[in-house]
C-alpha cells in the first residue's frame, strides 16, 4: 500500500513537470569509452540500450573529461574538483586517495558521500575509482575507492585474461596487459563469467532489495536506510583492454569490414601531441589495427548489453519513474585518429566523453540534445540541484550545474569552455564552442601550441597556431587556459593569485 501511494505521488509529480525532492540515482560509468556509439553517431543497432536511454533523457554532445586517464578522471568527477586541485595526477590504488594527496580535503565528501550524508542509501558495484584492469580486478581489489562514500561496496572478482578462451596479442610492441591491445572471443554463454555481467547482476540484486523496501531488523538507523532513496554507482570495465566479449558481440564487426580512419597530420603539430602513435608504442600491422577496432566495438556492444539489463530491471521493479539515470565514461579513446591510439592524448577523441542524463521529471526534454560545452566535474552540482540539495553542497565544487538544461529547457550557452590536462599537467587544453587550444609546457614557446577551428576542422588536422590571421584568437585562448589553470591549481582555503 505504501509503495503504491509513493508511485501515485511520483506519477502526479511527473505529470506536473517535477520530480520528488529525493529521487533515486543510478550512475553508470563505462571505462575507456569514446563517442563512437549509437547516440552520437549513425551506427545502426550498435548500442541499442544506450540509444534507448538517450531517447529517455538528454544527450550532452560536447562533454569533456578533466584528464584522459582513469584514475585522475574518476577522482575528479567524484570529488567535483579538478585533478590539480585534488592532487590525483596519476593512477593511484589507495583508499581515499584524494583525501590523502590533499589533506585540506580530508572532510570533503565525494559525490556519493554527500548523498550518503543527506540520508541516501549508497552502494558501489565494481570500478568507480581507479582499479587495475587487469591486475586488480582478478583479486577482487577495491583499488583507489573511497570507503566513506558507501553503505555497501561490492568488488567484482573477474577472470579477465584468465577467461576460458584464447587470448590474442594484437600489439607486438607493447607486452604489458592493461595497456596493450589484445582480444578474446568467448563462446556464447561464457559471458556470465565476466566482470561486467557479474557486476550488473549484483546491481540488479541491489535494485531488487531497494524495491522491496522491507523493514530491516536492528536499529532505527538501519530502518531509515531501508526506506531511504538510493544512490547506486555501477562501474562497467569494458571496453577497457583486454577486449573480451562473446561471439555474438563480435559478429557485427568483422575485421575485414573495418575501415581505418584517415591519418592527416600537419607538419607543425608538436611532437608531444604524437606520443601515442602506433609505431612509437604498439607497432601494429594494418590487420592488427582492424582487429583492435573490431574487438573494441565488440566490447562496447557487450557493455551495452549490461546497460540494457539494468534498465530492464528498473522498469520491471517500477523504479524507473522515480530514478535519475546517468551514463558516462571516464574519458574518450583514440582508435587511429592522427595515428594515435588509446587514451592520455589531448585530441578531441580522447577527451570527449558520452554524457546522457535521464531525468523523469521533465519528459519534454527526453530524446533531446544539448550542445553546451560541459565537463565531468559538472556532474556533482548537477545531481545536487536535481535533488533539491544545491544550497547544502560543498562550497569548493568547481563544476557548474546542468540542471537548467535538464529541468528548465535552458538555451544553449556559448560562453562555456572545458579544461583538460594530461601527463601530470605537462599538457593542457581548453575547448570552447569554436576552438581547441592545447599547450605543451607551462609557458608559450616556439612550436608548443596547437589551435584548431572546430567549425571547419572537427578532426583537428590543421594547426592554426602560427597563422597571422588567428593571433587574436590565439591570445584569447591563451588567456582562457591561464585562467583555467590558476583556478584548478588553487589550494583549498587559499585564494588564487
Amino acid at each position: 500500500m505504501k509503495r503504491n501511494l509513493f508511485a501515485a505521488c511520483a506519477l502526479f509529480a511527473l505529470l506536473s513537470g517535477t520530480l520528488a525532492q529525493k529521487p533515486n540515482i543510478l550512475l553508470i560509468i563505462s571505462d575507456d569509452l569514446n563517442t563512437r556509439i549509437g547516440p552520437y553517431m549513425e551506427i545502426v543497432r550498435h548500442t541499442p540500450s544506450l540509444d534507448r536511454l538517450a531517447a529517455e533523457g538528454i544527450r550532452f554532445t560536447r562533454a569533456y573529461c578533466q584528464f584522459p586517464l582513469c584514475g585522475p578522471s574518476r577522482a575528479s568527477l567524484m570529488s567535483g574538483l579538478h585533478p590539480e586541485t585534488n592532487g590525483i595526477l596519476e593512477n593511484i590504488d589507495r583508499p581515499g586517495s584524494y583525501r590523502v594527496e590533499n589533506p585540506a580535503l580530508s572532510d570533503h565528501p565525494s559525490l556519493a558521500g554527500f548523498f550518503r550524508e543527506k540520508g541516501y542509501y549508497t552502494a558501489r558495484v565494481s570500478k568507480i575509482y581507479h582499479m587495475g584492469v587487469p591486475g586488480g580486478i582478478e583479486q577482487g581489489a577495491p583499488g583507489g575507492d573511497d570507503p566513506d562514500s558507501w553503505d555497501y561496496a561490492y568488488n567484482v572478482l573477474g577472470p579477465e585474461t584468465n577467461s576460458q578462451g584464447t587470448l590474442e596479442l594484437l600489439s607486438p610492441g607493447n607486452l604489458h596487459y592493461g595497456s596493450n591491445f589484445s582480444r578474446m572471443i568467448l563462446k556464447d554463454g561464457l559471458e556470465l563469467t565476466q566482470a561486467d555481467y557479474l557486476a550488473t547482476s549484483q546491481a540488479i540484486a541491489i535494485l531488487e532489495n531497494r524495491a522491496g523496501k522491507l523493514p530491516l531488523q536492528g536499529s532505527n538507523k538501519h530502518k531509515e536506510k531501508a526506506e531511504a532513496p538510493f544512490f547506486l554507482a555501477l562501474g562497467l570495465v569494458r571496453p577497457h583492454v583486454p577486449f573480451i566479449a562473446p561471439e555474438n558481440c563480435y559478429e557485427p564487426y568483422h575485421e575485414n569490414a573495418v575501415q581505418l580512419p584517415p591519418v592527416e597530420i600537419g607538419d607543425n603539430v608538436p611532437e608531444q601531441a604524437l606520443r601515442r602513435q602506433n609505431m612509437k608504442i604498439w607497432k601494429m600491422s594494418e590487420i592488427q589495427k582492424k582487429q583492435t577496432i573490431s574487438a573494441y566495438m565488440a566490447s562496447v556492444r557487450f557493455m551495452d548489453q549490461q546497460v540494457g539489463r539494468v534498465l530492464d530491471a528498473l522498469d520491471r521493479l517500477d523504479l524507473r519513474e522515480e530514478t535519475i539515470v546517468i551514463f558516462i565514461s571516464d574519458h574518450g579513446y583514440n582508435l587511429g585518429e592522427h595515428d594515435c591510439w588509446s587514451k592520455v592524448s589531448l585530441w578531441e577523441g580522447s577527451v570527449r566523453v558520452p554524457l546522457i542524463i535521464s531525468y523523469p521529471g521533465n519528459k519534454r526534454m527526453h530524446g533531446t540534445t544539448c550542445e553546451t560545452i560541459t565537463e565531468l566535474i559538472d556532474l556533482y552540482p548537477t545531481l545536487t540541484a536535481l535533488c533539491g540539495l544545491s544550497e547544502e553542497q560543498p562550497a569548493v565544487l568547481q563544476g557548474k550545474s546542468l540542471a537548467g538544461y535538464i529541468k528548465d529547457n535552458k538555451a544553449l550557452d556559448e560562453d562555456t569552455y572545458a579544461y583538460t590536462i594530461s601527463y601530470g599537467g605537462e599538457g593542457a587544453s581548453v575547448r570552447t564552442p569554436n576552438w581547441r587550444y592545447t599547450r605543451w609546457g607551462e609557458d608559450v614557446m616556439e612550436g608548443n601550441e596547437e589551435l584548431y577551428d572546430h567549425h571547419t576542422d572537427p578532426e583537428e588536422t590543421i594547426n592554426l597556431a602560427k597563422q597571422a590571421d588567428k593571433q587574436d584568437v590565439l591570445t584569447e585562448m591563451r588567456g582562457i587556459l591561464e585562467s583555467s589553470r590558476r583556478k584548478a591549481r588553487v589550494k583549498m582555503g587559499i585564494a588564487p593569485e
